[in-house]
């Protein structure tokens, strides 16, 4: 897979989820093994407004590269905008959102509204191309629904303008995240453009992602929420590329570390407060299958300071158990 000076083979790439791939969530990714990392996706019209959260979303690791920035956006001249200061951070690629399906994002003509209006969407795309020597890819759905797929007419009209890598969720925007992804049409796709294609959608198990290589010939994937719970599909995907053996399930032990691991990285980036608030929506998933997760969860729920959630989870993974008993003591004389 080659996109300008970016040469890799098979990439496992981290998809840009919004609340979810920050700077913390992306280290402990790349540090597991995914190839190319993407930012959440940044709002064009608060860049072009100098909202500096909203810049703030685009700043990135050395350690993270290869590197990309999705930017999103209904207007033209805003997303050209929005280019030329994602190009300031110098990305290894800065990527358009044309999959989005959420209302408040699809129903304003960004994201997958774009896929209503394929002569506006290259009009918007041809202005992030001209708007940066970075390479620009592309990441859009099927089409808006069943009954308007065009994916490889606008392939090849995005090949055509410049972009240099073109991700497609399997699914159309009316099905979100409902319903099997269609992998069949990747191969259509192949066949009628150079550049290189991406699947996204519903990938979770390294067999299964392997399969996906070998059925569709695409030149790499991209994981989205199979990476929240899971950090290590990374990894493991790549251990069953070399060796055709799957990976053991992760220990407790193990999962509690990556767990303080996140925790530790989210303060030193957002200070503490934010980054023990927005550690909550991991727990359940780092510990999940174990006995009586859920009662942790509520109960490390109700600090504000990493300190002690530590100390607890330091504390359960020496035990090798969730002690129902002891948390709920803990919560009665809390």
């Amino acid at each position: 897979m080659k996109i300008g000076k970016i040469n890799i083979d098979r990439p496992l790439i981290l998809a840009p989820m919004e609340d979810v791939t920050d700077m913390p969530f992306r280290v402990v990714c790349k540090r597991l093994g995914a190839d190319i990392m993407y930012t959440e996706f940044v709002n064009s019209d608060g860049l072009v407004r100098n909202n500096k959260k909203t810049f703030e979303k685009m700043r990135f690791l050395e350690e993270e590269r290869t590197f990309g920035i999705q930017i999103y956006g209904g207007d033209e001249n805003a997303m050209e905008g929005a280019a030329k200061l994602a190009d300031s951070l110098n990305p290894d690629i800065i990527d358009v959102n044309a999959g989005c399906w959420v209302k408040q994002v699809a129903g304003r003509g960004a994201g997958a509204g774009l896929l209503k209006d394929i002569p506006r969407m290259e009009r918007l795309v041809t202005n992030v191309v001209k708007a940066t020597n970075i390479p620009v890819t592309v990441k859009t759905r099927l089409g808006w629904d069943e009954s308007s797929i065009k994916i490889i007419e606008v392939a090849k009209m995005l090949e055509g303008i410049g972009v240099q890598g073109l991700t497609v969720h399997c699914r159309t925007r009316s099905q979100g995240h409902n319903g099997d992804p269609d992998y069949s049409w990747i191969s259509k796709i192949k066949k009628e453009v150079s550049i290189p294609v991406f699947v996204n959608g519903s990938l979770v198990e390294p067999k299964q992602i392997k399969e996906v290589f070998n059925e569709t010939g695409c030149d790499g994937v991209m994981i989205g929420r199979g990476a929240i719970d899971n950090p290590w599909i990374f990894a493991d995907t790549k251990h069953y590329f070399a060796t055709g053996e799957l990976t053991p399930k992760r220990t407790m032990s193990e999962r509690i570390d990556k767990c303080i691991e996140l925790l530790t990285l989210s303060v030193e980036r957002k200070g503490e407060k934010r980054a023990v608030i927005e550690m909550r929506k991991f727990y359940i998933g780092y510990l999940k299958g174990e006995p009586n997760a859920a009662k942790l969860r509520n109960f490390l729920m109700q600090f504000y300071e990493a300190a002690p959630i530590i100390e607890i989870l330091q504390s359960v993974k020496e035990k090798g158990i969730i002690e129902e008993e002891r948390f709920q003591l803990n919560q009665e004389a809390a």
